[in-house]
C-alpha cells in the first residue's frame, strides 16, 4: 500500500489533561523557552498534516488563538488522553488522524511519515511509536497514527470505563514504529521535567 499522503492527515495535540503532577496546570499553557507547550507542538506538527486540532478542556480561547480548531472532551471528568482522542477523531475530516502530546515539544520532526510508512507498508489500523530504553522496545502510545474509522471502537472502549491506549490499540492492527533517538520523546509530566527541557540540548 501507499503511505497515506499528507493532505489525508490531521494532526491532533492532545492538551486536555488535569495537570495533576503539575499542580493543577494547563499543561499546555506552560512556557517553554517563552512560548507555550502546546504551540512549540503545533508548529512542529504543522509541516507534517494539513490540518491541526487541539484536543483541550480549559482555556479553549487562549488555545483557538494558536490558530488551531479546539476539540473538547465528550465524557466528563477529564477521562484521560483516549477522549480526547476520542474528539479528535470525531472531528477529523481527513482518513487519518496523527496524535502528540502537548508536554513533547522536541519529537521528531519526521514522525508522521514514518508513521504513515510502516502504516501502509505493514497494512496496518494503527501505528505507533516507540524508543529502546534500558534495551527493551518501548511504546510511546499518544505517538500514533491511526485511521478515523476506528472511532466506534474507541467509543465503545471509553463507555466501558476502559482509559488505557495500549489496551485499546491492541484490539485492532497496531504495528510499533521503532525511533533511536529517545530523547526526542522526553515529556514534562512535572515542573522539574519541565526545568530540564530549558537547558540547551547537546549535539
Amino acid at each position: 500500500m501507499t503511505p497515506p499522503p499528507r493532505d489525508q492527515i490531521t494532526g491532533l495535540v492532545l492538551a486536555g489533561g488535569r495537570g495533576s503532577r503539575m499542580g493543577g496546570a494547563d499543561k499546555g499553557l506552560l512556557l517553554h523557552q517563552g512560548q507555550p507547550l502546546a504551540r512549540h507542538a503545533l508548529r512542529r506538527l504543522a509541516p507534517q498534516v494539513s490540518a491541526l486540532l487541539v484536543s483541550a478542556n480549559r482555556n479553549l480561547d487562549v488555545y483557538a488563538a494558536m490558530g488551531a480548531s479546539v476539540v473538547a472532551d465528550a465524557l466528563a471528568g477529564h477521562p484521560g488522553p483516549l477522549a480526547g482522542l476520542a474528539a479528535g477523531l470525531a472531528h477529523c475530516r481527513t482518513p487519518f488522524l496523527a496524535c502528540v502530546p502537548c508536554d513533547c515539544p522536541n519529537f521528531p520532526a519526521d514522525l508522521v511519515p514514518r508513521l504513515a510508512a510502516t502504516l501502509a507498508k505493514d497494512g496496518a489500523e494503527i501505528a505507533m511509536a516507540a524508543t529502546v530504553e534500558e534495551g527493551k522496545l518501548r511504546a510511546q502510545p499518544v505517538f500514533c497514527l491511526l485511521h478515523t474509522d476506528l472511532l466506534p471502537s474507541l467509543l465503545e472502549f471509553l463507555q466501558a470505563g476502559q482509559r488505557k491506549v495500549e489496551l485499546w490499540a491492541a484490539l485492532h492492527r497496531c504495528v510499533s514504529v521503532r525511533f533511536d533517538d529517545s530523547a526526542a520523546f522526553f515529556n514534562a509530566n512535572t515542573l522539574d521535567q519541565l526545568q530540564q527541557l530549558q537547558r540547551p540540548q547537546v549535539g
